[in-house]
């Protein structure tokens, strides 16, 4: 994949950088915020090789890429001098509506700390393994230490959190993380450990100080960043510059971490505490509705994002009850289920392109990464995404009867079973493998019994040999007589990198370029070794003869045509002497390059045989 080429084509396509307030990166997708999504051609993008498929929900403008997510992010943040979107621009804020900021906040502050909690909750679930089967036991050193490795990134959650919340709400990091060291200090801990013991209160100038642990949670922290954005500013404000460097943090820490303490933290406690007893009550009268409707909307939920809404749910379950039997069994089974829908098209399809797709997709999908399946191959064909719900909705259906727990989170996937090892053995991680077993059996049969559409595959060979003597406004011609290799096979990252563009590369056996369209000379060098031709049809052309032949000065080079000289496809636009450009020891092979290869989906080519000059050798598509 052409990660610059493609980082380029999407900027391009969501407007440009200046429509960009900032982005960021999650597991398989860009996450834009746009200052006006209206501008972006999310057709345009969708149809964009490299791309899977693109959501505007949430307040994100979402470009699904899949697994080479990150090395797309990279090119597209040095291309565009852009700034991470887990910071949000204030304007852009306000033309959202309160539930898109509330999922594009949420968002926001998790997705950055995902890698650290998701090895952590895969430690954990290896150490339940381990101790399950008795290779390590709780007294050891070896299992104490693993133990609180893996329960650090949980247990400073709320510092974690305060440094993706400070991006998101435009504050000091540190200052942030100071807050959310506040809430986790030991001194707090013990203070409030002591006050319970003594069934006394704890007060600060006279003002009651709930006995709330913040130790893992997950809401107080991001309320206290979100009273923070208003505090810092009002002081940064106020504050004379000569003493804002010291006096400004001051005034903020005194407000924010009493107000945190007193009334924010607990307020977050209990909304936290007021969720858990609402799906206490779930799991009591109906336990298996929640998972059952989770397995079944999982894919509507990672669509629009609300999927971060749950992990919240499932963190909070595991802080207060160390189980959490709603976010990560249903979301497991819905995973897998996307996977095998995925499967059965890759089985059943004679297509090769979404065969090569749809097993990469299943697979991943199984794995807990699903948006390549679900937006490659479900959203695309519809019917393997009703057989990833009904798949996902009766594996939901059975783990919910059968009350199915996972004690640690993870990322919700196969790896993901061993967190399910609970204190009474395995009869929790049995349930949830017959769960999981159900989901992929179901999805796969209905998924296979629906099929799909295969596209038609299109043949550009064969189109060339019908089509040769027809001039067509997709079709560029060979401006050359040899040998077509592909473009790696050149010499010279330049062309071989695709960083000009996509296109082929010819080994002359004919001193002689022809123009291989009907158009306008628009670049013609001093040194004649490269000739640009933007053509009617809208493509950029470049022939360029020779590596490296710039330093040639124009020797061995013959032009017959001059820039700005209008041409029509056939007429000859260079000579060449194809032994004395050899002679001075620089290779002739060509490189033929549309350099506006990002306007186009995909542009096939014609290699690995001979060509004749005026041959029908690229296809914009």
């Amino acid at each position: 994949m052409d990660y610059k080429n493609l980082a380029a084509t999407i900027l391009e396509k969501v407007g440009g950088k200046e429509n960009v307030s900032s982005v960021g990166n999650c597991a398989t997708r860009l996450r834009f915020n746009l200052k006006d999504d209206k501008k972006a051609d999310t057709e345009a993008i969708k149809n964009t090789k490299g791309v899977v498929g693109v959501v505007n929900k949430g307040g994100q403008y979402q470009v699904i890429i899949g697994n080479e997510v990150s090395n797309v992010y990279k090119q597209l943040v040095k291309l565009g001098n852009l700034s991470d979107a887990s910071s949000s621009d204030t304007k852009d804020e306000e033309k959202k509506g309160v539930v898109a900021k509330v999922l594009d906040t949420i968002a926001g502050c998790f997705f950055p700390i995902i890698p650290a909690i998701a090895g952590a909750g895969m430690l954990k679930a290896l150490l339940a393994l381990l101790i399950a089967l008795k290779w390590i036991t709780v007294e050891s050193e070896s299992y104490r230490f693993l133990s609180f490795i893996a329960d650090a990134a949980f247990y400073f959650l709320p510092i974690l959190l305060a440094v993706s919340a400070a991006k998101k709400f435009n504050v000091n990091q540190y200052m942030a993380m100071a807050i959310g060291g506040i809430l986790v200090h030991p001194m707090f801990i013990s203070m409030v450990g002591a006050a319970k013991e003594a069934e006394t209160g704890l007060h600060f100038l006279g003002i009651s100080v709930p006995l709330v642990s913040y130790a893992t949670s997950v809401i107080p922290i991001i309320l206290a960043v979100w009273l923070m954005s208003y505090v810092e500013p009002f002081f940064d404000k106020i504050v004379p510059s000569s003493m804002k460097q010291m006096i400004a943090p001051l005034l903020t820490l005194i407000v924010v971490a009493p107000v945190t303490l007193i009334v924010i933290g607990p307020l977050g406690n209990n909304l936290g505490l007021g969720l858990g007893a609402v799906i206490n009550f779930l799991n009591t009268h109906v336990s298996w509705l929640v998972p059952m409707l989770v397995g079944t909307f999982t894919p509507f939920l990672v669509m629009t994002g609300m999927h971060y809404g749950i992990i919240p749910i499932g963190m909070s379950m595991l802080a207060t009850r160390g189980i959490d039997t709603v976010a990560g069994p249903g979301m497991m089974v819905s995973n897998i289920a996307e996977g095998a829908a995925s499967l059965a098209v890759a089985l059943r399809t004679k297509n090769k392109d979404i065969k090569q797709l749809a097993s990469s997709a299943g697979i991943t999908a199984v794995i807990g990464i699903t948006e390549p399946a679900m937006y490659g191959i479900s959203l695309r064909f519809k019917r393997p995404l009703i057989a990833a719900m009904i798949g996902g909705g009766v594996g939901g259906l059975f783990i919910g009867i059968m009350g199915v727990g996972r004690y640690a989170q993870v990322a919700p996937g196969l790896f993901s079973l061993p967190s399910y090892i609970g204190p009474d053995g395995f009869s929790n991680l049995i349930y949830a493998s017959i769960g999981c077993g159900i989901s992929f059996v179901t999805a796969f049969i209905v998924s296979y019994i629906l099929g799909i559409e295969d596209p038609v595959e299109e043949s550009m060979e064969n189109k060339s040999e019908t089509k040769k003597e027809v001039i067509s406004d997709d079709v560029i011609y060979s401006p050359i007589r040899g040998r077509a290799v592909e473009l790696k096979e050149v010499d010279d990252a330049v062309f071989s990198e695709g960083i000009l563009g996509k296109g082929v590369a010819i080994i002359p056996e004919e001193g002689k370029v022809f123009a291989p369209i009907d158009g306008t000379v628009t670049a013609f060098f001093d040194t004649h070794h490269a000739v640009g031709i933007t053509g009617e049809n809208g493509s950029e052309i470049l022939i360029h003869v020779g590596i490296d032949t710039v330093k040639l000065g124009g020797r061995h080079y013959t032009p017959k045509v001059t820039k700005g000289q209008s041409v029509k496809k056939g007429d000859l636009l260079l000579e060449f002497n194809i032994e004395g450009i050899k002679e001075e020891g620089y290779e002739v092979i060509t490189p033929f390059i549309v350099t506006n290869s990002a306007d186009y989906t995909d542009i096939l080519s014609i290699t690995g045989r001979e060509v004749q000059a005026g041959e029908a050798i690229l296809k914009l598509a």
